[in-house]
């Protein structure tokens, strides 16, 4: 029977207020309006970014979730770039196509950015709320991808993947022969380290205070790892007497403005480039010495590794079937969707680099 035009009623997880467990509901999913598509969620990432969240919610309740890979079952009425039967990865971020950072070659940060539950309306996030069996979507917030695609691994290009390869390839820019860190291996930084291999660099070291992670950061191209607490001096002063003068590209991929810092100051002192690409908490200020920068360091943020979203995500998938990319070392746990609490305890413990929940 067709569910066109009518209210699906599904799964998914709520957080009813911040700082408590995900309740999985039945929600009532709204058909999509003009300019909107409806999707059948079939895999999605469990993202740290959807773990901030739980605890820093700005509004609740909310079905969270943004890194996901689905089908489409309906569209609304003007939609032309997909129709119903479409394999898709959904957007956090946008692309409209007509916006100044739409138009402009150097810039992906579009500026253009439905469900109830026991009778209360329950907030969507980031354009997405993937953590839904159904979810309504923007359609400049979706892109259509290879028909043979497996959803449970090219969901990571949703967000994980995409933001920390990109922040190496397309932000940062990493050369040939040069030197590189990474701090925090996690998915995204593991995704990172592969960007920094892909792009040449000769010298990949990982930094964690969770040493379970650095077998997993070599197999995917770290040259070497450490933690800072092995050492009593700054962790700024440990990597410039490894490397010599100061790395070439340096990455924070943690959302900690005190590492920041410290990866500024890792950073050699005349051409350094250090990018920003963990997510920090709303309000949080940074605390860097001015004279850090008198010698020529630089200092950049990344947001979906630079990558036009509807433009680039078929490609990213297309290299993934190509065997260009591998997703599947980012993968440590699959699981169904109603064991998202148990998910997000082991990202939490750092026993998970990703886990991907299906329905």
């Amino acid at each position: 029977m067709s569910t066109k035009g009518k209210v699906i009623r599904c799964r998914a997880a709520i957080l009813w207020k911040p700082g408590t467990p995900f309740s999985i509901e039945e929600i009532e999913v709204a058909p999509p309006k003009a300019k909107e598509v409806r999707i059948k969620i079939v895999a999605t990432g469990l993202c740290g970014t959807d773990l901030k969240m739980v605890n820093n919610a700005h509004v609740s309740p909310v079905v969270l979730g943004h890194e996901g890979a689905g089908i489409v079952e309906s569209v609304g009425e003007g939609v032309s770039t997909v129709k119903a039967g479409d394999k898709v990865i959904t957007l956090f971020l946008p692309q409209c196509g007509q916006c100044s950072s739409c138009l402009n070659p150097g810039s992906n940060f579009c500026i253009r950015l439905k469900f109830t539950c026991k009778g209360k309306s329950v907030y969507h996030f980031a354009n997405t709320s993937t953590f839904s069996e159904y979810t309504v979507i923007k359609e400049i917030a979706i892109a259509k991808i290879d028909a043979v695609a497996p959803l449970e691994k090219v969901c990571l290009i949703s967000c994980g993947f995409s933001t920390g390869y990109g922040a190496a390839i397309n932000t940062a820019k990493v050369t040939a022969g040069s030197s590189c860190v990474v701090f925090g291996l996690g998915g995204v930084g593991l995704s990172v380290i592969m960007g920094c291999k892909a792009a040449g660099a000769a010298r990949i070291i990982g930094v964690d205070i969770n040493k379970e992670k650095f077998e997993k950061a070599k197999e995917v191209g770290a040259t070497e790892c450490f933690s800072p607490l092995d050492f009593e001096k700054p962790v700024h002063e440990v990597l410039i007497e490894m490397i010599g003068a100061g790395a070439d590209f340096c990455f924070e991929v943690i959302g900690n403005p005190d590492i920041v810092a410290a990866a500024l100051a890792s950073c050699h002192e005349n051409h350094g480039v250090c990018v920003i690409v963990g997510l920090m908490t709303a309000g949080v200020q940074l605390s860097v010495s001015g004279m850090l920068f008198f010698s020529g360091r630089s200092l950049k943020g990344s947001v979906f590794g630079g990558w036009k979203s509807r433009d680039h995500v078929p490609k990213l998938v297309s290299d993934f079937m190509a065997k260009k990319i591998n997703l599947d070392s980012l993968i440590t746990h699959t699981m169904k969707f109603d064991k998202i609490n148990e998910a997000a305890e082991l990202m939490k413990t750092g026993k998970c680099i990703r886990c991907v929940l299906m329905y």
